[in-house]
């Protein structure tokens, strides 16, 4: 593992030797992988998510979006090839057919069905390992994915040349139903599996107390983090403000479903470079909301955006924004849903996807007003317990698709081809059919 101070690469004797610190210019390590278990992470890794998550240190971020990036880089980086699959089941077969076909035909009495059994087992084996790892929560998107197109594949080759094999080499009718049968099933397995990898949930590899304790040791031994928020201050008082700057209003909100979002779009400029006003729904940046929100009602033509977790609690944003007296209850201003919402996760592949029981009964809570913006398979999901963190994207991603929802819905009654789309009978609910 090279030093993040001096780039000398030290072996694990070095770390050893020089209890845990470089052996050229004594600068602590703070994570040892070999010691780690499945979270093998090391300097590099965390000082190079660092650099990444912060675009090259141009961006602020969220401790609970480094979680996330920190989570993400420590599953399995890249899915296995399909060449190299295909390689592997190949190999296999070839292999079984010689050492496990020769160990059945001394157990089954030297009958020549000891060979194209040994297939159909390696077959089997190998079919029911790729199911797995296409539905395994502890994957990548990627990676199950290439899983099942593995079972597609291997089931091709399994039903040409099993079924000739059993008709043109053995000349037994039962042996190539059989590979028909396997092979069908790879393939039907495979098709299964790659329609339904957005609505597979992931499960956590690393828990929030573990990473905590490596940003502490982390910051101990290299100094605080730059471009890391600290938590959002909710009980600042309000700064007074002279009458020529409330004369001055907004054509653009954006309303954010917690306060950490509000702060990360205000500390990232997101408001100067778009000309908006950034609210949280729970009244952030408390120093500046009463006057940020006279100033808006001021202007009829105001645009209010939603962003917010793909929660039950988080889709009832657009709801609570258009129904409570102290938001916009007028039908004249535009609300636009940016997301997330279920219709943008089941159209997103790759989206990280978390499921709980708790989830699952806020989302059957969910009142009738809310339920109606939704379609059946929406609601079904979120009731399957299934639900997204904003936090799970990175600050670049969420900047971009902020622009995009605002850029597309500039004209609102042009708005399909902007990528927003009317929401029914709502009467002035909009949303953007995509998450970036």
């Amino acid at each position: 593992m090279k030093c993040i101070q001096c780039g000398t690469d030290n072996t694990l004797k070095d770390r050893t030797s020089a209890y845990g610190r470089c052996k050229n210019c004594q600068h602590p390590f703070v994570f040892e992988p070999t010691s780690m278990g499945n979270a093998k992470i090391t300097d590099p890794m965390f000082a190079k998510a660092i650099a990444d998550l912060s675009a090259n240190g141009t961006l602020f971020f969220t401790p609970k979006q480094f979680f996330y990036f920190i989570e993400n880089r420590g599953r399995t980086k890249s899915a296995t090839p399909l060449a190299a699959l295909l390689f592997i089941f190949v190999v296999l077969n070839i292999w079984g057919f010689g050492f496990i076909g020769g160990l059945l035909m001394i157990v089954m009495g030297g009958s020549k069905l000891a060979f194209p059994i040994a297939l159909i087992l390696i077959n089997l084996a190998f079919i029911a390992t790729l199911y797995y790892s296409s539905q395994s929560s502890r994957g990548n998107y990627h990676s199950r994915k290439q899983a099942a197109r593995g079972l597609q594949a291997i089931g091709g080759i399994t039903l040409v040349a099993g079924s000739l094999s059993g008709l043109l080499i053995y000349h037994s009718l039962p042996l190539a139903v059989i590979a028909v049968t396997l092979g069908i099933l790879a393939i039907v397995l495979g098709r299964l599996q790659l329609s339904k990898q957005s609505k597979i949930a992931q499960t956590l590899l690393i828990t929030q107390d573990q990473f905590g304790y490596w940003l502490t040791r982390w910051q101990q031994v290299n100094g605080p983090i730059e471009k890391m928020l600290s938590p959002p201050q909710q009980d600042a008082s309000p700064v007074p403000v002279t009458s020529d700057i409330t004369a001055y209003s907004f054509d653009r909100l954006v309303v954010c479903d917690r306060p950490e979002m509000a702060q990360l779009l205000i500390a990232n400029n997101f408001h100067f470079e778009n000309n908006c006003a950034i609210l949280s729904i729970t009244g952030y940046p408390p120093t500046i909301f009463n006057t940020t929100m006279e100033m808006l009602r001021r202007n009829p033509d105001l645009k209010v955006y939603a962003l917010h977790d793909c929660t039950a609690q988080g889709i009832g944003l657009v709801h609570h924004l258009r129904s409570s007296p102290d938001w916009f209850p007028d039908r004249n201003i535009a609300v636009i849903d940016v997301g997330l919402s279920p219709r943008q996760i089941l159209s997103t592949p790759g989206i990280f996807v978390q499921n709980s029981v708790m989830a699952a009964n806020a989302a059957k809570q969910m009142p009738p007003e809310v339920r109606q913006l939704l379609s059946p398979d929406e609601i079904a999901w979120l009731e399957a317990g299934n639900f997204v963190e904003l936090e799970s994207f990175t600050p670049q991603r969420l900047i971009h698709v902020l622009n995009r929802g605002i850029a597309g819905s500039r004209e609102l009654e042009d708005s399909r081809d902007g990528g927003i789309i009317f929401l029914g009978d709502s009467g002035g609910y909009y949303a953007s059919d995509s998450f970036g």
